[in-house]
């Protein structure tokens, strides 16, 4: 007999929803290759006090990043002797002023290694709804004002889904399907839930091996939009609405950096670097190339123009062709790195375990550290862009670093 699923709905008597085109609306952005379009104006040089728009306090600990929609942007944090707390925010991005804020307490387990957070997956939001996953497998719907919509408590469901180190898979959106990857040890799933209910209409059973990447939606491939999941095993492609697998690659692939999206190409953490051609249903990928000259450590891969762009352990970036793997240059940046670097406009800013953010010109022959920035506190989340500005936390802080005002 089967566990009946812990739902709970909250039913509004009004819900007059903000529609917003989210700008950077998960992990990694719009595109889950880590670049934005559009971004001309992006602070180059990183001073302080020029480009520091705005800062405000966070509590207790998070490495999640932002996610950002209109004029509105939203982050995650844990409190508490256990962050048992869970906090979901929203800031304005114009002055950074705190518009809400949620507070709930974990349901399932918040043990976690001391460098990562209850608060690490990054939210998710679509045009009318933000949700938020924690480490402790609660995960929260709620609109924009801040009216919590539902809620499942996943170790109620599946309680042996955990693993001693804490749990990092970010979410995603795919149409009206919310994609969650629970991978570890024991009950390892991935599961596919509407956004209105936050009821299952999927649910496959995954390898059983600790697992920290995140899904990523391909677009338009011969078999249609396709969701695209990572482990050690490989790459598995399912279908968004239904969960059925129409593809796999089973060369391998590292549990901790995501694979990020190239045109009609898929680039993996396998082997170094692998670029795959999403195959029809019920065929192989093709490898287009593959080279262990670009390995990635905890950073994912950034692609951006004709190049992609990997930190290795060591803290040094290295730029890629992106139609052969050929490897190109190599700059040795500050680190040590805990998150991913983000590009727009042919410049890449990347923050490190020291809070030290650079930004690196990519136009050239080779990569330029052009712009530095202290912010005092030791970083380990990815930044979000928008428009003229990003956005990057530490466990204190929240910062809005924007481009010099217009003439």
């Amino acid at each position: 007999m089967s566990r009946p699923l812990f739902i709970l709905t909250v039913a509004l008597g009004i819900f007059s929803p903000i529609s917003a085109i989210a700008d950077w609306p998960q992990f990694r952005g719009p595109l889950g290759n880590g670049t934005a379009e559009g971004s001309d104006r992006l602070p180059t040089a990183l001073d302080a006090e020029r480009h520091i728009a705005w800062s405000t306090a966070l509590p207790g600990r998070g490495l999640s990043s932002p996610v950002v929609a209109g004029d509105r942007i939203f982050v995650t944090a844990a409190s508490g002797a256990e962050q048992q707390i869970l906090h979901v925010f929203c800031f304005s991005t114009a002055d950074g002023s705190e518009l809400w804020e949620r507070r709930f307490r974990a349901t399932g387990r918040t043990m976690c290694h001391e460098k990562t957070s209850v608060a690490a997956p990054t939210p998710a939001c679509d045009s009318e709804r933000l949700f938020a996953l924690f480490s402790s497998n609660d995960l929260f719907c709620l609109d924009f004002e801040g009216n919590l919509l539902w809620l499942r408590g996943l170790t109620f469901d599946y309680p042996n889904a955990s693993n001693s180190l804490g749990l990092a898979s970010s979410l995603l959106v795919a149409g009206d399907t919310l994609i969650a990857q629970i991978e570890n040890d024991s009950e390892s799933f991935a599961a596919g839930l509407d956004v209105h209910s936050g009821r299952n209409r999927w649910k496959i059973d995954r390898p059983k091996a600790a697992n920290w990447t995140s899904p990523l939606l391909l677009r338009n491939t011969p078999a249609g939009d396709v969701v695209a999941l990572q482990s050690t095993k490989g790459i598995t492609a399912v279908l968004p609405e239904t969960g059925a697998i129409v593809w796999e690659y089973a060369d391998g692939a590292s549990p901790i950096p995501s694979s990020a999206v190239a045109g009609e190409h898929l680039i993996v953490p396998s082997h170094g670097l692998t670029a795959l051609k999403p195959p029809a249903a019920n065929a192989a990928p093709t490898v287009v190339w593959q080279t262990g000259q670009l390995q990635p450590a905890t950073a994912s891969p950034v692609v951006h123009g004709d190049h992609v762009y990997i930190l290795n352990g060591a803290g040094v970036l290295t730029a890629g062709r992106l139609s052969n793997g050929e490897r190109l240059w190599r700059l040795r940046l500050e680190g040590p790195f805990g998150g991913s670097p983000v590009a727009a406009s042919g410049r890449l800013y990347v923050f490190g375990e020291r809070g030290i953010g650079q930004c690196i010109d990519l136009r050239g022959e080779e990569g330029v550290i052009v712009g530095t920035i202290d912010l005092g506190e030791p970083i380990q989340c990815t930044p979000a862009i928008s428009g003229d500005a990003f956005y990057v936390r530490s466990d204190g802080h929240l910062w809005k670093i924007a481009g010099d005002p217009e003439p």
